[in-house]
């Protein structure tokens, strides 16, 4: 697997989060949604200590950022952070709540970077999983109590209400009602100034730094129904509306409970993949002493212990003991793989049987698990065609709403015959209602499902448009070699070798590390016992056993005479015992298990299936028969690769590539959507904008099917905020939604494009 850039996932422990926020250092975040600075911030701390250098030289930080309370914000951070002089990219993952910025120019300080934040109104600390927990678990507290304090508060005030409104009707004095009214406003006005907090301190923040957010105008909102109601009750008016705006509070602190309850869920794949990390290792000491050690403190070079049933701490090599790997993470299979001495395996995967001990290759975040998630949450966080387009039209949000908000207003007072009152009611509810919540989650939501849908897949996402170029291509170029089939020759049984023949043969095989040698052995379920062997390179092997000489290798080795070239372009390895008659032994690279079913589901969704390989025609061409598949080309390097590519894009074809060779690299980068196995070479790993793991082909198939239906998704969600602001504003405008229903619709085409993109989880 390619070695990318270390997760995000930091180390950092809890207690040593920075505190990088407006607030001085020692005292309490104002308002709703900060965290007090002690104890999870320290004061003074440097941010530069939290800079980290990547392989390729470039600078990096990641921090979370509290007050983010909609997607309006995640264009506002990143327009800001792009125009600090040196900053490479910025990027937030409002899923994940998570800042990540890359920079080149060493003069470029993080604290430029926490002070552009801070001069924008938002908070930052370092990032660390365990942190973002205990922020996401406090804001879900805080949101649960303002929304008990303001549904009790609602239920109680429209008691009230509902005597008013009989009263009016009936004969009620005007002194009873404004008994009503102002004990209305006795349970209203602390509740608003409580339950309002969430949406109050966010736009106090936002104004505080010269911008506006999407709370600006949902508080501007409720505050004027609120003082719209107490002058009322002042003035012994008929209509108060105290009830209208707590239970607006009510209604949009559920659709806000809800909408970061469901961006929860979407984490969970990366959560549950990181909670497969061992929390502790058993490390054995140069003196051969056993103790227990932090998973995340291992090093490479360290030796582990690990019994059956306990996770594999970090990534490594197996050095003594044998046993069954449940290396499904890895691996896709639901079967165990067997790994003993020499063995390659991963954090994460769990022992069945025997007890390992390994030498520690990779720790914490370097190892393949915490790739698995850095890739998942990059591919989260990127912008893709459509997220872009959202973004843009968020950006424009604040001026247009506020500007129809005023031009209401200013249209029922010069033209209503009802005064200022159902003028301001009018204009609150216009600032309500278009809220660009829906908007803004449109695309995030389910490029984030889409996301952790393909991960179960065994599909790592890399590149934030991927899922769109995926569904857009109508042609898919397959590798052969590794690819279509499982890059390792198989022996082809049955071809005129006897089991004393293959058994004499494995004795001398196992002493080799030639790819035919080791497939012999694999054909063999009890290895017989080695002998030495004196071995020719690039001939073959040989031994005396039971006084007779015995070789294991090519034709000119065996002294076999040359008759044309093997059949179906098989492979062979001959044995020759002094006095016997030479015995070949064909191998061949065989087909993925599933490739026949492959090409034909693919060749189902309307794809244009063809083979690219730069093996030998007389290997290429019997496989593409056997795969129904008509167009091939072989003995292609990696210039001709390219050009077929070329080609292709100016025939109008849009192309998937499927390839893992290094031959394979440039074609990847150039096409316009590219995958890999994972067992490819870390280049074209590295060249792919798509990663699958496991020994199926399958993947190929989902994913596509995966890409189109987010892109349907992608549309339909944008369809619907599209719908919804067009149908809801004018009513709006014309005083036919109150400021209750305005509430109730924002928060119900939030949760309903939130709703409509988990469809995609539900359905993969």
């Amino acid at each position: 697997m390619n070695r990318i850039a270390k997760s995000a996932t930091d180390s950092l422990g809890a207690e040593t989060a920075l505190n990088m926020g407006c607030c001085p250092p020692g005292q309490p975040g104002a308002g709703y949604g900060h965290l007090p600075s002690a104890p999870l911030a320290v004061p003074n701390a440097d941010p530069s200590a939290y800079v980290r250098r990547k392989s390729d030289g470039a600078f990096e930080l990641f921090l979370i950022v509290e007050n983010i309370t909609c997607p309006a914000c995640v264009p506002d951070i990143e327009k800001a952070l792009g125009r600090i002089p040196g900053v490479d990219q910025a990027r937030v993952n409002l899923t994940l709540g998570r800042l990540h910025v890359t920079w080149r120019d060493p003069a470029l300080q993080a604290g430029q970077i926490s002070a552009t934040l801070s001069a924008h109104g938002y908070r930052a600390i370092a990032y660390n999983a365990a942190m973002l927990d205990r922020l996401e678990d406090d804001r879900d507290r805080r949101l649960l109590r303002a929304l008990a304090v303001a549904g009790f508060a609602s239920a109680n005030i429209m008691l009230l209400s509902v005597s008013i409104w009989s009263g009016n009707v009936t004969d009620m004095g005007t002194a009873t009602r404004d008994f009503f009214h102002w004990v209305s406003a006795l349970i209203a006005l602390p509740t608003i100034a409580y339950a309002g907090q969430p949406f109050f301190a966010s736009a106090w923040s936002a104004l505080r730094a010269g911008r506006v957010n999407m709370d600006v105008p949902i508080s501007l909102g409720v505050l004027l129904a609120t003082l719209a109601s107490v002058m009322e009750s002042v003035r012994s008016g008929v209509h108060a509306y105290f009830d209208a705006a707590v239970m607006l509070l009510f209604f949009l602190l559920i659709g806000r409970y809800l909408e970061q309850n469901m961006r929860g869920r979407t984490r969970s794949v990366a959560a549950n993949l990181l909670a497969l990390k061992a929390v502790a290792a058993t490390v054995i000491e140069p003196s051969g002493q056993r103790r227990s050690y932090p998973a995340d403190q291992l090093k490479p070079g360290m030796t582990v212990f690990v019994a059956p049933g306990d996770r594999i701490p970090a990534d490594g090599i197996v050095i003594r003991g044998r046993s069954d790997v449940d290396a499904s993470l890895v691996t896709g299979e639901s079967l165990p793989v067997v790994a003993g001495v020499n063995s390659q395996v991963y954090a994460g995967t769990l022992p069945l049987t025997g007890t390992l001990d390994i030498t520690v290759t990779s720790a914490d975040q370097d190892t393949l698990l915490g790739q698995i998630v850095e890739l998942m949450t990059a591919a989260a966080s990127a912008k893709s065609g459509h997220a872009l387009l959202a973004d843009r039209a968020a950006r424009y949000y604040a001026p247009t709403v506020h500007v129809l908000a005023a031009a209401t207003f200013l249209g029922w007072l010069l033209l209503g015959s009802g005064g200022w009152h159902p003028a301001l009611m009018c204009a609150v509810a216009v600032l309500i209602i278009t809220c660009p919540c829906a908007l803004g989650l449109a695309i995030p939501a389910v490029q984030t499902v889409a996301t952790g849908a393909l991960l179960r897949w065994g599909v790592l996402l890399k590149s934030g448009d991927g899922l769109e170029r995926l569904a857009g291509a109508d042609t898919v170029v397959f590798d052969k070699t590794g690819t279509l089939t499982l890059g390792r020759p198989e022996l082809i049984a049955g071809t005129g070798y006897t089991h004393d023949n293959l058994t004499l043969a494995a004795r001398l095989a196992q002493s080799t590390r030639h790819p035919l040698a080791t497939a012999l052995t694999r054909a063999l379920p009890a290895l017989p016992h080695a002998v030495p062997v004196h071995e020719a390179a690039g001939l073959g092997v040989s031994a005396v056993i039971d006084g007779q000489l015995v070789k294991l290798g090519s034709r000119f080795w065996c002294d076999v005479p040359e008759d044309g070239p093997p059949e179906n372009g098989a492979s062979e390895l001959w044995l020759k015992k002094q006095g016997s008659a030479p015995v070949r032994f064909s191998f061949r690279d065989m087909p993925r298990s599933d490739a026949a079913e492959v090409i034909a589901a693919l060749k189902s969704l309307g794809l244009r299936i063809e083979i690219l390989s730069g093996d030998r025609a007389s290997a290429v061409r019997p496989l593409a028969r056997a795969l129904s598949v008509d167009a091939v080309t072989a003995e292609a390097r990696p210039d001709t690769k390219l050009t077929r590519l070329q080609a292709l894009s100016q025939q109008g074809r849009k192309v998937l590539m499927v390839g893992d060779g290094l031959n394979d690299a440039p074609a990847l980068a150039a096409a316009y959507v590219s995958m890999s196995p994972s067992s490819a070479a870390d280049i074209s790993q590295t060249a792919a904008d798509i990663v699958f793991r496991g020994e199926n082909l399958w993947p190929v198939v989902q994913s596509i099917r995966i890409g189109r239906a987010s892109k349907r998704r992608m549309i339909e969600n944008l369809a619907l905020a599209i719908i919804y602001n067009i149908i809801a504003v004018p009513l709006a405008m014309a005083g036919w939604v109150t400021p209750l229903i305005a509430a109730l619709a924002m928060s119900g085409s939030s949760v309903i494009v939130v709703l409509n993109a988990l469809r995609l989880g539900w359905r993969t």
